[in-house]
Formats: structure tokens, sequence, C-alpha cells
């Protein structure tokens, strides 16, 4: 049976994920500030700000799923408040929740802090460093209070098409890494994150809660030596671990065994198909 999807901040991920599910038949509504003008996407584009409650309004009758992964305009935390609880907030409220079955939130492993390189999972008690790992704990908080039954998916950093400018920081010698104590980075390929959500969507009796990361924790100066060597480039210098971004290996045990399975387990191997195309 297909759903009627309404995806709430429709960027490049919003993206992969209409084009999954409408690849399984679901009917796909997205909501943007700006909207694009064409349509032949099959996507029904909505224009609204998440963040001015008086535009959130003409809604399709009968949305049975909404997932809600929009970008604040600024990087501070009064916008991360106004857009991730302010706004999903007025959202549901304005759609109203006759119809609505299911709510997938799409936050952050920001909400971890610091574990010295120890393995982190769904039951690690959270503890963000940061503004935005702290709206984000908000916001997945207050909608698990709520009705119908919620899904959030903790992303780990996204690379893929589109997401390579930082490469250029490497290649002009711009980046260090940590190489006499490992500092651990988790990341995931930006169409398995999309395929993460098309999966949660659909399991008939989803946890409350997944980390979304590839199978293969890297250290920071391995995963950087392997990006300098696929770009011809010095490998980066020994430096500080990044301000604010704990070590910690993230688990996506939970993840995989619901059914999912990465089409890049190891962000190495991703890495390089982008270089093959």
């Amino acid at each position: 049976m297909s759903e009627r999807v309404l995806l709430a901040g429709c960027g490049d991920l919003g993206l992969r994920v209409a084009q999954r599910l409408l690849a399984r038949g679901d009917e796909v509504w997205a909501l943007r500030r700006r909207p694009p003008t064409h349509d032949g996407d099959g996507i029904h584009w909505l224009r609204g700000d998440l963040t001015l409650p008086e535009t959130l309004h003409g809604w399709p009758p009968d949305i049975t799923q909404l997932v809600y992964l929009p970008t604040p305009d600024r990087r501070d935390a009064a916008a991360y408040r106004a857009t991730f609880v302010d706004g999903l907030r007025d959202l549901l409220d304005a759609l109203g929740r006759h119809s609505l079955q299911r709510v997938l939130l799409v936050s952050s492993s920001a909400v971890y802090g610091e574990h010295g390189g120890d393995w982190v999972d769904e039951d690690t008690p959270p503890a963000p460093p940061g503004f935005n790992g702290a709206v984000l704990l908000e916001a997945e908080q207050w909608l698990a209070a709520q009705s119908p039954a919620s899904i959030v998916l903790r992303l780990a950093g996204l690379y893929g098409p589109g997401r390579m400018q930082w490469l250029e920081r490497l290649r002009a010698g711009q980046v260090v890494a940590p190489r006499m104590l490992p500092h651990w980075a988790n990341r995931i390929h930006v169409d398995d994150a999309a395929a993460a959500v098309a999966h949660l969507l659909q399991l008939g009796d989803p946890l409350p809660l997944y980390l979304g990361v590839d199978s293969t924790p890297l250290p920071l100066d391995v995963l950087y030596d392997h990006l300098t060597g696929l770009i011809g480039a010095p490998p980066a210098d020994d430096g500080p671990a990044p301000v604010g971004i704990g070590s910690k290996r993230l688990s996506n045990a939970r993840l995989c065994a619901s059914g999912f399975k990465p089409q890049w387990p190891d962000a190495r191997d991703g890495y390089a198909a982008l270089f093959d195309q």
C-alpha cells in the first residue's frame, strides 16, 4: 500500500529520499522556502517556511508520513531552535494528526559528546558539546512525547556527490589530523542515508531511535591519508583534533539488524567510487 509522504525541508538528502519513495509507488510532497518552478520530477512542491507558522497551510489531505529534515538558514542557536523545535511543533499543529501515522526526524550524532574512541550506540547517553546537538536533542525529546509514533535517525557526517568542497582545503594543506592519539571519524554516504530513511519508513514495527552511519569507523588520519592519496596531495600534517567533535566509534548494528544493508560500508570505498565517476 502506497503512502502519502511529506518531506519538510527537501534539499539534496531530501531529493534522494524522494526518488526512492517515488520508485516504490509512494506519493511525495516536499516543502521548501523556494521550491523549483518545474514539476517534472514526480514531486508535488509546496512553498512554506518552517520558521514562519503563517506560511504553513494548503496541505494535501491525508498525509500519512512526515520526514522532517530541514536545514537552518544560519548556524546559531536561535536559528536551530526556530527550525528544529518551534518549526517541528508548528508543522505538526498545521498538518493535524488524524491521518498521520509516522514521523521521522533526521537528527545528528552531534548529540553525543567525547567518548575517547569507545563504541557508541543508541543506548549511550547523549551529552551534546555544542548548541546544534543540544537543540536537536530537545527536538528529539519533544517529538518522542507526541503522537503518532516517531522515529529518530541520528546521522553521522555525510559525504557524496556535491559534498567534496573541503577536499580543496586538504589539497592545499589547510587540514591537519591527530596522529599520535587516534581521533575516530564516522561517515555515511548520502545515498545510504537516503536509503536508510526510506527503509525505516516502511518497517512494520520500528524502534524509536537509530544511528545512521557506515560500518567502518576510521581514525581521522587514516581517512585523510586515503583521501590525499586519491587526489595526489601530500599527507595532512599532524595537528589537534577538530573542536567540538568527540572521538567515538558509532555503531550501525541496530540499523543493520532491522534489515538495512549499506551500499558503502567503508567510506574509503565510497570516496574512491566518487573519483571514478
